[in-house]
C-alpha cells in the first residue's frame, strides 16, 4: 500500500473543500493528529475510517487508493464495457473517436516532444 499517495491525494481533496485538519478530523470523528499523521504517510487507517474520509471528501474509495491498485488489462476492458453498456450506438462511436484523436495526438505528442 503507498501510504504517501493516499496521504498525498487526501490533502489535496481536503484542500479543494477549504477543509483544515481539525475540521476533517472532527467530521471523521478522529484526532486532527491522526489525519496529519495520514496525510504525512506515516499512519496507515482501516477501512471504516478510509470509507469516512472518502464520504466526507466526496470521492470514491478506489480514487484515494488509486496508486495502491494494480489493474490487468482484462480489468480495464471490462471497465471499459461497463462505463459502455447502455450506451447508444451514436455515444459509443462518439466516445471511440475522442480515443483514437486523443491516442493520436500523444503519438504526436511523442514523435515530436519538442513541440
Amino acid at each position: 500500500m503507498n501510504y504517501n499517495a493516499l496521504g498525498k491525494r487526501l490533502r489535496e481533496e481536503r484542500h479543494k473543500m477549504n477543509w483544515t485538519q481539525e475540521k476533517l478530523a472532527e467530521k471523521v470523528e478522529v484526532s486532527d493528529a491522526y489525519i496529519g499523521q495520514i496525510e504525512r504517510g506515516e499512519r496507515s487507517l482501516s477501512l471504516d475510517t478510509l470509507v469516512k474520509l472518502a464520504n466526507q471528501l466526496g470521492v470514491t474509495v478506489d480514487y484515494l487508493l488509486h496508486d495502491s491498485i494494480a489493474i490487468s488489462d482484462d480489468q480495464f476492458m471490462n471497465q471499459i464495457r461497463q462505463i459502455m453498456l447502455d450506451r447508444t450506438p451514436k455515444e459509443k462511436q462518439l466516445a471511440l473517436d475522442i480515443l483514437k484523436m486523443m491516442f493520436a495526438h500523444l503519438d504526436e505528442m511523442n514523435t515530436n516532444p519538442s513541440e
